[in-house]
């Protein structure tokens, strides 16, 4: 209608084109006569329009990863040496060797190995074409400095015990006893010898966490902040960092390995959540959180088809430290693992996004069990052994530590407590610790009764579950729990030749653990991920994999064609 009321014909000229993940569309609208006026302008500015692949970053759109991630103030965890989850450290640093999508253990930096008869000494060679981002040839003197650099004290790394602790000296150093980590010998430029205090067939597989990545001395040395302008070895070198925005990784020429089939990868930060930048075309893919869930499985929605699903190597679970009370009291920690429905944690609080947990170990994960029952929902029999405990109903203060920003709470963890407070009868208070000095506040000991964790598999073998997480010695048994029995039966599957054998001394340690509770094991994890459909060698892998090097671009897909 005109301003006086009057309805009169217009005509519109809508053209709509699509390329990559953007579309554009062009409308155009007149009345009649003025549509006519102007016919041939309208006609060549639609013939005229050209759409051209976008350029992102300095590179065509086929040649550039996008992915969401995020960032931390944390110098601890942008350090290899010390950081407890691998980001895009695996970019631009590599170990001497690593997981292909398949778990294949693969050659890195080392290009092969030899293994003594009695399983206590490895002879590495180095690849001879290996270098830093700078161009600097790698030695054998670069990976002995980055693991004594972690095995310094100064470097406080909670993890280099854990995935270096093997070797022979390294646990010394730590401790401060020694200069040198005494089981690493350089036979030459590209060789060296390492020893092993035990002949443990795990050994080479923990040497694909972030500790044992190899760093540039020269690097390290520029001062606190070293890591925002990292000398690597990897496939791809951080170019550009924008705080709070996007960091870049661009394909280093010089890489010894196999060439990634991208020249870029784009890390978009807090620009939105990570559904809503898939969505809207600016990511290649994107976790899916449990309460999407519904959303993505079902068939009706257009994205379901993008939707990958897999079981995860991993175990969601309550530390509960022994020895503060009232978690001192074997009862008391029984009667809460008691008191946790882990089917309605699964069903109603994950959407059904995962599995309950009857024990440590997830399923696929050597040594898993279907026959263990674990710790099985019985309100009456924990109120019971509650009421046995030398506690009674007399319970002191409970804090429950998890990561997280002010008075934020899941339902997860409001759930758990729920739980506890209405079949136990107590009192919880929930301690807030911000995720970036969550890890550095638990290793401290600052924490409450309860802790929130969760442990996924570095490696596919169940001493990284049972060995590492609950031995009496090892630096991440938060419980610190203690038993005599357990410790002897795990060193000796350390060293078990007979596999068979092995894995039942671990079902037996699992059995154990479960049964004295020093943690409440709730659910393994499984990983629901959407993407983009012009990504070609996607692999839904159950553990942490330096996936990014080997996916590639259709192009065709990617616009449209």
């Amino acid at each position: 209608a005109n301003r006086t009321g009057e309805y009169q014909k217009i005509r519109v000229s809508l053209l709509t084109t699509r390329k990559c993940t953007q579309g554009l569309t062009l409308l155009l609208f007149s009345n009649i006569a003025g549509y006519k006026a102007y016919q041939n302008d309208i006609d060549t500015l639609n013939t005229s329009l050209e759409v051209s692949t976008p350029v992102m970053y300095g590179y065509p759109r086929d040649q550039v990863l996008m992915v969401e991630g995020g960032e931390t103030d944390n110098a601890l965890e942008n350090d290899p040496a010390t950081t407890r989850s691998s980001g895009g450290e695996y970019l631009v640093f590599t170990g001497l060797v690593s997981f292909d999508p398949n778990l294949n253990l693969v050659p890195e930096l080392a290009k092969n190995w030899d293994v003594s008869a009695d399983g206590l000494t490895y002879t590495f060679h180095l690849e001879p074409d290996a270098k830093f981002h700078n161009n600097r040839p790698v030695t054998a003197d670069d990976v002995v400095y980055s693991w004594e650099r972690a095995a310094n004290p100064e470097t406080k790394s909670d993890t280099v015990v854990t995935y270096l602790g093997d070797i022979k000296g390294v646990e010394e150093m730590r401790a401060g006893n020694a200069e040198h980590i005494s089981g690493l010998k350089i036979m030459d430029a590209h060789t060296l010898q390492v020893t092993l205090k035990a002949p443990v067939p795990y050994f080479i597989m923990k040497l694909t966490y972030p500790t044992g990545y190899i760093v540039d001395k020269d690097n390290v040395a520029m001062g606190v902040d070293w890591y925002r302008t990292p000398n690597g070895t990897g496939p791809y070198r951080l170019t550009r960092w924008e705080e709070k925005k996007m960091k870049v990784y661009e394909l280093f020429d010089g890489f010894y390995g196999a060439k990634p089939k991208t020249s870029a990868i784009v890390t978009l930060m807090y620009q939105g959540t990570s559904k809503q930048l898939y969505e809207q075309g600016m990511i290649d893919y994107a976790g899916v959180y449990s309460s999407d869930l519904v959303r993505f499985t079902d068939p009706t929605e257009p994205l379901s088809a993008q939707l990958h699903s897999g079981v995860d190597l991993c175990t969601s679970y309550t530390t509960m430290d022994v020895t503060k009370p009232p978690f001192d009291d074997g009862k008391v920690r029984q009667a809460f693992a008691l008191s946790v429905d882990k089917e309605k944690y699964v069903n109603v609080l994950m959407n059904g996004a995962g599995l309950p947990a009857k024990g440590l170990f997830p399923p696929a994960l050597p040594g898993y069990s279907l026959e263990s029952k674990g710790q099985e929902y019985d309100p009456d029999k924990a109120r019971a052994l509650l009421a046995e405990s030398k506690y009674n109903r007399d319970m002191p203060p409970i804090t429950f530590t998890i990561s997280g920003y002010g008075s934020d709470v899941s339902n997860r963890i409001s759930g758990l407590v729920q739980m506890w407070e209405e079949n136990l009868g107590v009192k919880i208070t929930i301690q807030n610790i911000e995720p970036s000095h969550y890890q550095d506040a638990i290793a401290a000991g600052k924490h409450g009764q309860l802790i929130s964790e969760g442990w996924c598999a570095d490696y596919p073998d169940p001493e990284n579950f049972a060995d590492i997480l609950f031995h009496s010695e090892t630096e991440m048994n938060r419980s610190n729990y203690s038993n005599s029995e357990l410790d002897v039966l795990l060193e000796n599957a350390r060293v078990e030749k007979n596999v068979t054998k092995r894995m039942e001394m671990y079902r037996q340690a699992e059995e154990i653990i479960v049964m004295d509770a020093p943690a409440i094991f709730i659910s393994h994890g499984m990983s629901n991920t959407l993407v983009q459909p012009y990504i070609k060698g996607y692999v839904q892998t159950p553990m942490g994999i330096p996936l990014e090097r080997y996916l590639s671009i259709d192009s065709a897909v990617l616009n449209g064609e």
